[in-house]
């Protein structure tokens, strides 16, 4: 069923993601997308897509980044990159970077709700006791995403992911998935304002 649903939502979205490739392709050298090789359920390897935010060589620019770190656990996160390209900075506080996300449900990799998978790197330090994590496959949404992503406390950030585990139901994922959609609309417009 998400895997119709989300085939049905990419070719509804196809004019939307050709005004959207425009705009990345004239405001910033690179390709369109940005993949990533992530941890998906019982730890399968797979890539996730995501349009591209930042300027082409943000990855090996990182490691200079390291002491700007805001989370307190094993991931990386600054809410206000420098890597970002203008539009990317757009893209990425709106949530529209994650729409290809789509196709990663059409192949079985994510669903609409779950954790949020984390890069390999990454994934390899999260402690034992959050390991439970990955018996449900990774998500575009999750309990972290509509609690205001404070990236900053990472148990926080664990124990919202065991908490919806523990709840998971079809009620529960619509009720998030309709909470992230009312937030993301809410974020894209206050972005334009600016």
């Amino acid at each position: 069923m998400q895997r119709i649903l989300a085939l049905c939502l990419l070719i509804l979205f196809l004019p939307f993601f050709v005004l959207l490739f425009l705009i990345v392709k004239l405001t910033s050298k690179g390709s369109f997308l940005f993949k990533q090789k992530r941890l998906g359920k019982d730890k399968k390897p797979f890539y996730i897509y995501k349009i591209r935010t930042m300027v082409i060589d943000a990855e090996n620019k990182k490691s200079g980044l390291k002491d700007k770190n805001e989370a307190d656990g094993p991931v990386f996160k600054i809410r206000n990159d420098p890597r970002y390209t203008k539009f990317g900075c757009f893209l990425a506080h709106s949530g529209l970077d994650e729409l290809p996300q789509l196709w990663n449900i059409v192949r079985g990799e994510m669903a609409f709700v779950g954790p949020r998978p984390f890069p390999i790197e990454e994934s390899s330090k999260i402690p034992e006791k959050y390991q439970q994590r990955f018996t449900v496959l990774p998500g575009i949404s999750s309990l972290w995403v509509i609690g205001g992503t404070d990236h900053k406390n990472f148990d926080r950030w664990m124990e919202l992911d065991l908490e919806y585990i523990e709840k998971k139901s079809l009620w529960y994922d619509i009720k998030i998935t309709a909470q992230t959609v009312s937030i993301l609309l809410k974020l894209t417009f206050d972005s334009l304002k600016k």
